[in-house]
């Protein structure tokens, strides 16, 4: 229990970073990455699936350019 709120505390911060990033470069795939990573760990009991869908967030804007 105590570990997925570790992990979630984590996951948004990172997010936290995505978003102002985004927002200041004006790059909308960091924005959405960065509101996504801070929503999704309420949604997702599981610490490998919590993981696991935040590696990929966190991936996607490398692949999107804005």
């Amino acid at each position: 229990m105590g570990s997925n709120i570790l992990i979630s505390m984590l996951i948004g911060s990172i997010g936290f970073g995505y978003f102002i990033y985004g927002r200041k470069q004006m790059k909308a795939s960091a924005l959405v990455a960065g509101v996504l990573l801070c929503i999704y760990p309420y949604f997702i009991p599981n610490i490998w699936l919590m993981l696991l869908v935040g590696g990929i967030i966190m991936a996607v804007p490398f692949f999107i350019y804005d």
